[in-house]
């Protein structure tokens, strides 16, 4: 195990973590969908490429960019602005 954890520790979080979301009706959710919904959102607010993968720790673009899902109302929305202007 990685930073000291032990097996116990590991089964314990797998356990709240299913508690929480049976409690939130998220059946089919895993923890890693965060960090693609995280990355999604960083690069809609407008930070560059290599900053979200400074934060998200992405070695590659290419891995990046198979984790940003740009939402496609957000992307009418800045379309329609560079049409305004």
């Amino acid at each position: 195990m990685r930073w000291g954890r032990s097996i116990h520790d590991v089964y314990a979080y797998t356990k709240l973590w299913n508690q929480a979301k049976k409690k939130a009706g998220l059946d089919d959710f895993r923890f890693h969908d965060l960090r693609h919904e995280a990355v999604s959102r960083l690069v809609e607010a407008g930070l560059s490429d290599q900053e979200v993968a400074a934060i998200s720790g992405h070695k590659s673009m290419q891995m990046l960019r198979r984790y940003t899902h740009l939402r496609a109302e957000d992307l009418v929305i800045k379309l329609d602005r560079i049409r305004d202007h």
